[in-house]
C-alpha cells in the first residue's frame, strides 16, 4: 500500500466521522459567524468575506461540538462559543502574518498582501471586537470572563514570543510557556467550554487538559512543517520561523545536540533571517535527529490528550477526539 494514501484515506474517513456527528451544528456555526460579521459596507465586507479563504480545519469549533456532544448534547449556546472561539483565532492568524511577513495563508494571498499592513491591523482588532460582543449574547458572564482571560493569555504568549525572537539561548521549557499560551489556551478553552452546561463543569477539567495537551501537540506539529514541509502541501509560506528568526522546537533540540560546527552554522542560518537558508538548517536538523525527537514530543503531548479523556463517557464523540490526537502529529498541512 501506498505510505502516504493511508494516512489520506484515514483522515478522510475522520472528516466523514465529524462530519456525521456535528457536521449540521457547524453549519449552523458558520451561519452565527457570518450574521455577527455582517455589515452594509462593501469595502468592510469584502475584507470580512475574504477570510473564508484562511478558515481551514475548523479545529476549534469541532473541539467545542464535539465535547458538548460527548457530554450531553449540543445547543445553540455552543454554536455562539464555536464562532467566538474561531473569530479569535481568526483574528490572531490575520496579525500573524502581518508579524511574520508571511505571504501567503492556505494557498490565498495573505490580507496585508492583498489590502495592506493597516487593512489587516483593523481587520485583526474588527474580530476580536465582534467576539466579545458576540459572546456578551449569552448573558453568561463565567463564559465572558473565561473567554477574556484566554485571549489575554494568547496574546501574552505571542508578546513573550516577540520579546524571545532571535535568543538563541531560548530552552524548552520557554518555548513550551510560549505555545501553550499563543496556541494551547485557545485550543483548551473551546473545548472546556463545550463541556459546561448550566453551570455543570463536571468534565470541564478534563477537557481542558485534552485541549492544552492536543494544543501543544498540534503546534509543535505545526513548527515541524516549518521545516519538514512542502509549501504547495501545507499552502502557507514556510521558513517564516526561520526567516523572523525564532527559535522552534526543531532547532532548540539541535542546539542542545550540537557540536562546536553544527552550532555555528545553525547559529549563522538563524541570524542571517534569510529563508535560503532553511535548505541547510533542515540538513542539519535530520543529521543531529532533531526532526524525529520533535516528532516524538509531539506525540508524546498527543498520548497525554488521549489519556486526559479517561472520565469522559464512552461514545462516538470521545471515540472522534481520541483519533484526532493521532492525526494532530501525522500532518503534511
Amino acid at each position: 500500500m501506498n505510505p502516504v494514501a493511508e494516512p489520506t484515506a484515514g483522515r478522510d474517513a475522520l472528516k466523514a466521522r465529524i462530519a456525521g456527528l456535528v457536521g449540521d451544528d457547524l453549519m449552523a456555526v458558520e451561519r452565527v459567524f457570518a450574521t455577527e460579521l455582517a455589515s452594509d459596507d462593501q469595502a468592510v465586507s469584502d475584507v470580512v468575506d475574504y477570510v473564508a479563504h484562511f478558515r481551514g480545519k475548523r479545529l476549534r469549533p469541532t473541539l467545542t461540538l464535539l465535547a458538548g456532544h460527548a457530554t450531553g448534547g449540543i445547543t445553540r449556546d455552543h454554536h455562539v462559543i464555536a464562532a467566538v472561539v474561531e473569530m479569535i483565532h481568526v483574528a490572531t492568524l490575520v496579525h500573524d502574518d502581518v508579524l511574520d511577513g508571511a505571504t501567503v495563508r492556505r494557498h490565498a494571498e495573505t490580507v496585508h498582501t492583498r489590502w495592506d499592513v493597516p487593512t489587516s491591523v483593523l481587520l485583526g482588532d474588527h474580530l476580536f471586537t465582534h467576539a466579545f460582543h458576540l459572546a456578551s449574547s449569552l448573558g453568561r458572564a463565567d463564559v465572558c470572563r473565561q473567554i477574556g482571560r484566554a485571549t489575554n493569555r494568547v496574546c501574552e504568549g505571542e508578546l513573550i514570543q516577540h520579546a524571545e525572537q532571535g535568543r538563541i539561548g531560548l530552552v524548552e521549557e520557554r518555548y513550551l510557556q510560549i505555545i501553550g499560551r499563543k496556541t494551547a489556551e485557545l485550543i483548551a478553552i473551546s473545548c472546556s467550554l463545550g463541556a459546561t452546561r448550566n453551570g455543570d463543569d463536571t468534565h470541564a477539567a478534563a477537557f481542558a487538559e485534552y485541549g492544552r495537551s492536543l494544543g501543544i501537540a498540534f503546534q509543535i506539529a505545526d513548527d515541524l512543517l516549518d521545516f519538514a514541509g512542502s509549501e504547495d502541501e501545507v499552502g502557507k509560506t514556510l521558513g517564516s520561523d526561520l526567516g523572523q528568526a525564532k527559535l522552534t522546537l526543531p532547532v532548540i533540540l539541535a542546539l542542545a545536540e550540537a557540536g562546536p560546527q553544527h552550532r555555528d552554522r545553525l547559529v549563522q542560518g538563524l541570524r542571517s533571517g534569510d529563508r535560503d537558508e532553511r535548505a541547510t538548517v533542515v540538513a542539519i536538523l535530520e543529521e543531529l535527529g532533531a526532526i524525529d525527537a520533535t516528532r516524538a514530543r509531539a506525540s508524546s503531548y498527543a498520548a497525554q490528550a488521549r489519556a486526559a479523556l479517561g472520565p469522559i463517557p464512552p461514545g462516538p464523540a470521545r471515540d472522534v477526539l481520541e483519533a484526532m490526537t493521532r492525526f494532530a502529529v501525522e500532518r503534511s498541512h
